[in-house]
């Protein structure tokens, strides 16, 4: 196949997060000019969004790959068939109707993520991201300097993607999801790598402030997320078949809205490998409980 040469046109999608991707083909292979210039949007706007592009799972895989080595599907969650750095994002086994970043209950979560759509319902189902990098710029100055200072324990082990209503399904899932149990002590501001932006390091698998009790540990959390989640830190793409979202999950929450009743939607899922978290002190992100993590990602703690 014949290495392709693209001119981007970048559309900004809100003020503060997100842009579209036009004019550029993925299930070509990219030339290195071209890769850059994506990885730049990635870093400038968090969230990139490329309409229609009908990849298949290979072509997911290469483009993601361009950007580092993948992780495995999941610590947990057996990938698809066939295709070990593929995730099936299934609403018959849960919905991620919960803001999070990607695994960040391990030692190295993913970089970055790619969703990509294959079945939609043909109303709801919408994904919403968010900039955690504003959302701390937002916070008033005494906040800030709590933030900066302490850690948050992340955790698998809890009712993420479950709904009220479990079946013997989502029931089956929960279990495959939990198998391995991981705790990890991550900053609550972390450093983005490329940029040195300081970004709110939360989400729905921290579970508890070190040192703090539930409750306390609750209270802060949630008084920070609500900066994370307001509208102008946020977009929300509304998908059609074959869209690819492409997003930093260093420094970025997402949120999959469950609006679509028992309508079928499917996602696959590919990640970039990360590296270790680091706070603003410079220290780096631990484990609390669980192994390394090796078979999922391939960048050592």
């Amino acid at each position: 196949m014949a290495v392709v040469s693209t001119d981007l046109d970048i559309r900004k999608v809100t003020g503060r997060i997100g842009a579209e991707v036009v004019g550029v083909d993925l299930r070509d292979e990219l030339d290195d000019d071209t890769v850059a210039s994506i990885r730049a949007a990635l870093v400038e706007h968090k969230a990139l969004f490329f309409r229609g592009q009908e990849l298949d799972d290979q072509r997911q895989q290469r483009f993601a790959a361009r950007f580092g080595e993948l992780t495995t599907a999941h610590p947990t969650v057996p990938s698809l068939a066939g295709s070990p750095n593929v995730l099936r994002v299934d609403s018959t086994e849960g919905r991620a109707n919960n803001w999070h970043t990607d695994v960040t209950f391990v030692v190295s979560p993913p970089a970055a993520s790619t969703l990509r759509s294959i079945v939609i319902p043909p109303f709801g189902g919408d994904t919403l991201i968010a900039n955690a990098a504003t959302a701390y710029q937002d916070l008033p100055g005494d906040l800030r300097e709590l933030a900066d200072r302490i850690w948050a324990e992340h955790t698998n082990d809890y009712d993420y993607a479950i709904p009220p209503a479990e079946t013997t399904q989502t029931k089956a899932y929960r279990e495959i999801f939990v198998s391995r149990k991981y705790r990890t002590a991550h900053p609550v501001v972390r450093v983005h790598p490329e940029t040195g932006e300081r970004g709110l390091f939360i989400g729905g698998f921290a579970q508890r402030i070190v040192g703090l009790s539930v409750t306390e540990s609750r209270d802060i959390l949630r008084l920070l997320q609500t900066y994370i989640t307001r509208p102008e830190n946020t977009v929300r793409w509304r998908w059609a078949p074959g869209d690819l979202a492409f997003f930093d999950n260093r420094i970025t929450q997402h949120y999959g809205v469950d609006d679509y009743g028992d309508l079928p939607r499917l996602l696959h899922r590919v990640t970039v490998a990360g590296g270790v978290p680091v706070g603003v002190d410079g220290r780096r992100s631990h484990a609390i409980e669980g192994d390394d993590a090796s078979h999922y990602t391939p960048i050592a703690a």
